[in-house]
């Protein structure tokens, strides 16, 4: 077995798209995708799949139908499966997604 430390940075350095996750690691049914993030995403759900979004850098934003949250960099949020979301940044940001292996990069998705 190889042991080898996950740079986050260099892994980051590598992403030049937005809003398109890349995995980074496994464990167990879970999937660690780093993404990077700027302007408005659709609204959405993940019908059953709880999401964690980890602020590496920069700040985002989670709106939900009856009001929103502010994550910064170092904090994180943890949106329950089946709620409509819809995340966005003001600036660009960067971002770690732990979500379970299969759940769709939009989950369901919805007009606005």
């Amino acid at each position: 077995m190889q042991y080898q430390a996950i740079n986050l940075n260099e892994e980051l350095s590598q992403i030049n798209e937005l809003w398109s996750p890349r995995v980074v690691g496994e464990i167990n049914d879970f999937l660690f995708k780093l993404i990077k993030i700027d302007g408005d995403f659709i609204w959405h759900n993940h019908e059953g799949a709880d999401k964690v979004f980890i602020v590496i850098e920069g700040e985002m934003f989670m709106a939900f139908r009856d009001g929103q949250v502010k994550i910064s960099k170092g904090e994180m949020f943890i949106v329950p499966g089946g709620v409509d979301q819809k995340p966005f940044a003001e600036k660009e940001c960067h971002i770690m997604l732990v979500e379970p292996k299969g759940a769709i990069n939009t989950g369901s998705t919805e007009s606005e």
